[in-house]
């Protein structure tokens, strides 16, 4: 069965999204024309419990997290699974309420729990049949359901790149819709996943993380079909907000940073607030 994201992906070749970690900013996505957005559990992580991405978030807050946004805007959109949070029957149990939630996929990831950012030191991978086991499992819960299964490996860092594109093989081969090889280190890692993994295969683009953020023209001539920046929303936010904090608590006043702040009237309607009051006046009373 073709899915959304699958669709997407034929029509345009190769595709830039953002991480979201709320309503807002996956309206803001939506707004800005993206077709597809990513619910980043790094930002998820930092933004609903204040914590790193190291294993802390629970399966309830993803999935969570993930109904709201999904209920908020009309593109599709990714969820970081992290491990699946368990054994291949928790794999099944998180397919199938992401499904329930609305989400059109999701990442699902090799990693020894409790996992951490694909970016950060220390990573260790579960053994190959294990993280196999756990794709089949995504495989058989999602059945014919429109949900898409991005197959992630975090091998190169505990194994080798080899073995990661070994890994990326064998999951496109047990049924997952595409490849996630994670944080190669070089231009030419890169190259070699976007020539030898399995397609379509994901560039995860995080700024002054471990991989060379590269133009989306040029990550599609080497072979990459999905371009994701997971928290370069996050990370603007988190600079504007300490911005016009800092402002504000050393003029203690916001005058003089009125072009940092989003317009009074442009913010309302991008909450809908018109919608709002026209259904409103449609069941106002007549008495």
């Amino acid at each position: 069965m073709s899915t959304r994201v699958g669709s997407i992906l034929d029509r345009s070749g190769s595709l830039v999204f953002p991480g979201v970690y709320d309503t807002l900013s996956a309206k803001l996505a939506e707004r800005a024309g993206f077709e597809l957005a990513f619910v980043s559990g790094y930002a998820v992580s930092a933004t609903a419990i204040g914590e790193p991405d190291v294993g802390l978030l629970t399966q309830s807050e993803v999935i969570d997290r993930a109904r709201r946004i999904c209920g908020s805007v009309g593109i599709p959109i990714l969820v970081d699974a992290d491990t699946g949070y368990g054994n291949p029957l928790n794999v099944v149990r998180t397919v199938r309420e992401l499904i329930a939630a609305g989400a059109a996929g999701c990442f699902l990831e090799d990693q020894v729990w409790p996992k951490r950012c694909g970016h950060m030191r220390g990573k260790r991978v579960v053994p190959r049949g294990e993280y196999l086991a756990k794709i089949r499992a995504a495989v058989d819960a999602k059945g014919d359901a429109d949900f898409f299964l991005v197959a992630r490996t975090d091998a190169i860092a505990d194994g080798g790149l080899d073995e990661a594109l070994e890994r990326a093989g064998a999951a496109r081969g047990a049924g997952a819709d595409a490849t996630f090889v994670e944080a190669p280190r070089t231009r030419e890692e890169l190259l070699q996943v976007g020539r030898k993994a399995p397609r379509p295969t994901v560039a995860n683009m995080v700024e002054q993380g471990r991989t060379p953020v590269l133009p989306r023209d040029e990550l599609a001539v080497l072979g990459f079909q999905l371009i994701l920046y997971p928290v370069s929303g996050l990370y603007a936010a988190a600079r504007a907000l300490e911005t016009v904090y800092g402002h504000l608590r050393s003029e203690g006043t916001t005058a003089g940073a009125e072009d940092r702040l989003i317009a009074f009237e442009r913010f309302n309607d991008l909450i809908g607030i018109d919608e709002k009051h026209a259904l409103a006046e449609r069941y106002a009373s007549d008495s």
